[in-house]
């Protein structure tokens, strides 16, 4: 194995990710291993394409809005297109994130205010069994 090339166990402890993940990746054709008999060999490409998933994942992109990403850079061989695309879906992304993260601030708030005004009742029994 050259420095250019990482086994499926190389890469599963690299990038804390299980085989099952990976072999799912290569099979919706974001991953593309050259084969060795049955060992999968993952070269530098593999890896900056899973790198790019991961985040992906991370911020909440769909499989597809990635594999979108990952053919614009393929298409052309550079990564101009494929960083406004990408730019164009963060921001797409960190709105609906702040959205839901204003929701779920408003829910907590609901919910510790809940808690508060039951604490006194939920403690009441546990006082006068004392």
């Amino acid at each position: 194995m050259t420095n250019d090339l990482m086994t499926i166990r190389a890469m599963c402890d690299a990038y804390e990710v299980t085989p099952r993940t990976l072999r799912f990746y290569e099979a919706k054709e974001l991953l593309f291993p050259v084969r060795e008999g049955t060992k999968r060999l993952f070269t530098k490409r593999d890896r900056a394409r899973l790198t790019l998933i991961l985040r992906g994942k991370r911020f909440g992109f769909s499989l597809e809005d990635i594999r979108q990403l990952l053919d614009l850079y393929d298409r052309d061989g550079n990564d101009l297109a494929q960083k406004r695309a990408a730019y164009d879906l963060a921001m797409k992304r960190l709105a609906e994130m702040e959205t839901e993260r204003a929701a779920l601030d408003t829910a907590i708030a609901e919910l510790r205010g809940e808690l508060a005004e039951n604490a006194a009742v939920v403690a009441e029994p546990a006082r006068n069994a004392a």
